[in-house]
C-alpha cells in the first residue's frame, strides 16, 4: 500500500481522508466548497482508509469491492428472504403427511396443488433449504459481513488508536460542534478538564492540547453484531449435516422393535405399549369436534425402550443389545439419550397386524373351511402351500386400498385397508381361480369359481408416530443470538463522544463530535464550561446557508 505523509510527521495509508493523527483533511480527498453545511467534515470512519475505496484494478480488489459494499449485503439478505418465503408456500418434502396418498414428491404436489404444485417440484422448491443455490446465497451473505466488517473496522481501530490530543485547526472548526472564546484563563481551562472527568470522560493531555472521549467501545457495536449473525449464518450450514442435525420420522408399532433413523443402526426402539385417552362423547368443549370426528385425543403415550447394538455384535446375526433407556413418552415429555431425543408427535389406530383366510366350497351354504391360512401383513409371503394341496399366491397387494377411475391403488405402504388378488390352485391342477378380498370385499373375478376366500379372523395394533432429532446447532444459534443482542445494546444505549480543545494566541478553541445523541453532548459540554466564559459550542450544521 501506498503512504501519504501528513505536515505532522504522520504516515497515513493511502486513500486516507483525516490524518489518522491531527485530522487535517487530506489533500484531494476533502474539499472546502463555500457552503456551511458541507464544509462539515466527514467523520465515518474517522476519515480512515479503506481498501474497497482504494484499490481497484485487480480481480481480488474487485471481488473485495463487491462483496464491501452495503447494497450488495442488502440484496444478498433480501433475495435469500424472498427464497425463505417461497420455500413456505406449499410444505417440504419431509413435511409431506404420512396420510397423503403418495408421499413421492413427484405425485403429491402435482396431486394436491395442480399445475402449481407441479412446477413448484420442478424447480426444486420442495426441498428448498438444503438446494446448493439456497445454501450458496446464505453462505454469500457471511462472506459479505465478514468483509464489510474487515473493510470497516481495522483501519477506524487504527484511526482511534492513533489519535493525538493535539489536532489541527482545520479539524476542529469544521467540525460539527465548535466555539472560540478569548482571554481564557488556565484555571478556568482546568476547572472544564476537571469538570469532564468527573462525567466519566477519558482525558488526555498533549502540550496544553486536550482530548476528552467516552464510550468509544459503542462504534463497536455493528461489528459484533456481524460476528453473532455469522455465528448464526454458520450454524444454519452446518444444521444441514447430518453429524450436525438430524430430524427423522419413525412409525413404530406395538410390540415392534426396529433402528431407530439417523443413528446409523446403533440404538435401536421399540414400543412396548400405547396408550390413547379420548374426551367424553359429553364434554361440551370438543362436542363439535366428537361430532365431526368420532374422537378427540385427550392425551397419548408411548412406553418406549432404547437399546444400543453392542460392539462384539456379529455382523449377519442378531444384534447384542443393551437396554439404555426406558420411559413413557407423550407430547412436550420426550426421552433424551446421547444426543438425540425422541418425540411423541403422532399415531394411527387399528393399524392391521395379520389376517386370517378360510377356503370353502362355494356353493357351501355353511361355509365350511377346507383349509385356512395367516398372513402376517408386516412381511407377507408371495405364495402359500397348504397341507391338503391347495397352493394360494399372493398376486397383488394393497395395505391401503382405494380405487382411482376404477383402479385399485393403495394410499401408503401401512396396512390400514388391506386388499389382494389371489390366485388359488386347487388340488392337482395348474389352472388358477381369481379372487379379490379385502375388508368387506369378496370379488369372484369370473363368475366361475369352484372355490371362494373369506376373512376368518384378523389382529389389529396401534402404531406411534416418533419424531426422532439430534441438534447440535442449537448452541451456536443462542451464542450468535446473545452476541448479536449484546452489539444491539452495545451500539444503541451508548454513544462515543469526543471534546477537544485548543489553545491558540489568548484563544481557546472547543469543539465535539459524537456518532449520535448530539444533544446530550450539548448537555455535557454545558455542564463542564458552566461559570467559565468559555462560549458554548454553536451547531455548524444549523447555521443558515
Amino acid at each position: 500500500m501506498n503512504k501519504v505523509k501528513c505536515e505532522c510527521g504522520h504516515i497515513n495509508p493511502e486513500g486516507t481522508v483525516l490524518c489518522e493523527a491531527c485530522g487535517k483533511p487530506v489533500e484531494g480527498n476533502q474539499h472546502i466548497d463555500g457552503n456551511d453545511k458541507t464544509r462539515l467534515l466527514n467523520m465515518r470512519y474517522d476519515g480512515s482508509a479503506r481498501r474497497s475505496q482504494t484499490y481497484k484494478k485487480s480481480i481480488i480488489d474487485k471481488i473485495w469491492n463487491f462483496f464491501s459494499s452495503v447494497k450488495v449485503g442488502v440484496w444478498l439478505i433480501v433475495l435469500t428472504l424472498i427464497a425463505s418465503a417461497i420455500g413456505t408456500i406449499f410444505p417440504q418434502e419431509q413435511y409431506i403427511p404420512a396420510s397423503a396418498v403418495s408421499r413421492d414428491p413427484a405425485i403429491f404436489y402435482e396431486d394436491t396443488y395442480g399445475i402449481f404444485g407441479q412446477l413448484y417440484y420442478q424447480l426444486g422448491f420442495y426441498h428448498l433449504y438444503s438446494s446448493w443455490w439456497y445454501m450458496l446465497l446464505v453462505a454469500l451473505i457471511g462472506i459479505s459481513l465478514v468483509i464489510c466488517s474487515i473493510d470497516r473496522f481495522v483501519p477506524l481501530y487504527k484511526a482511534l488508536k492513533t489519535q493525538k490530543p493535539k489536532r489541527h485547526e482545520t479539524f476542529l472548526n469544521r467540525q460539527r460542534l465548535y466555539s472560540e472564546s478569548e482571554d481564557i484563563t488556565d484555571e478556568e481551562k482546568d476547572q472544564v478538564v476537571e469538570a469532564l472527568k468527573n462525567q466519566h470522560y477519558n482525558v488526555r493531555e498533549e502540550k496544553g492540547h486536550i482530548l476528552a472521549e467516552k464510550g468509544r467501545f459503542s462504534r463497536w457495536g455493528p461489528y459484533v453484531n456481524h460476528i453473532g449473525l455469522i455465528i448464526v449464518l454458520i450454524a444454519a450450514i452446518l444444521r444441514m449435516t447430518t453429524p450436525m442435525y438430524i430430524d427423522e420420522y419413525m412409525w413404530l408399532r406395538e410390540g415392534e422393535q426396529q433402528v431407530i433413523p439417523g443413528t446409523h443402526g446403533e440404538y435401536y426402539a421399540k414400543n412396548k405399549d400405547f396408550t390413547l385417552e379420548t374426551y367424553d362423547k359429553d364434554n361440551e368443549r370438543f362436542e363439535e369436534a366428537i361430532k365431526k370426528d368420532g374422537v378427540v385425543a385427550k392425551s397419548f403415550e408411548t412406553d418406549l425402550v432404547v437399546y444400543k447394538k453392542q460392539a462384539d455384535s456379529v455382523a449377519g446375526s442378531d444384534p447384542e443389545l443393551e437396554k439404555v433407556e426406558e420411559k413413557s413418552i407423550k407430547l412436550n415429555h420426550p426421552l433424551k439419550f446421547d444426543g438425540y431425543t425422541l418425540y411423541q408427535a403422532g399415531y394411527q389406530q387399528n393399524e392391521f397386524k395379520s389376517m386370517s383366510f378360510k377356503i370353502h366350497k362355494t356353493d357351501d351354504p355353511d361355509e365350511t373351511a377346507l383349509e385356512a391360512f395367516k398372513i402376517d401383513l408386516t412381511n407377507p409371503k408371495s405364495e402359500y402351500n397348504l397341507d391338503n394341496g391347495f397352493r394360494v399366491v399372493v398376486n397383488q397387494y394393497y395395505p391401503e386400498y382405494y380405487l382411482d377411475d376404477g383402479e385399485p391403488r393403495s394410499k401408503s405402504k401401512f396396512p390400514r385397508n388391506p386388499a389382494f388378488v389371489f390366485f388359488i390352485y386347487p388340488p392337482n391342477t395348474d389352472k388358477p381361480e381369481v379372487s379379490f378380498v379385502g375388508i368387506r370385499k369378496n370379488i369372484d373375478a369370473t363368475g366361475e369359481n369352484e372355490y371362494k376366500l373369506g376373512l376368518q379372523d384378523f389382529e389389529l395394533r396401534d402404531v406411534s408416530g416418533i419424531t426422532v432429532r439430534r441438534d447440535y446447532t442449537l448452541p451456536l444459534f443462542i451464542i450468535g443470538a446473545i452476541i448479536f443482542m449484546l452489539g444491539v445494546i452495545q451500539g444503541m444505549y451508548w454513544q462515543h463522544r469526543r471534546i477537544w480543545i485548543h489553545p491558540k494566541k489568548g484563544k481557546l478553541l472547543l469543539a465535539a463530535h459524537t456518532n449520535k445523541n448530539w444533544h446530550g453532548i450539548k448537555n455535557d459540554i454545558d455542564k463542564a464550561i458552566s461559570n467559565t466564559s468559555i462560549k458554548m459550542v454553536k451547531d455548524q450544521q444549523e447555521l443558515p446557508d
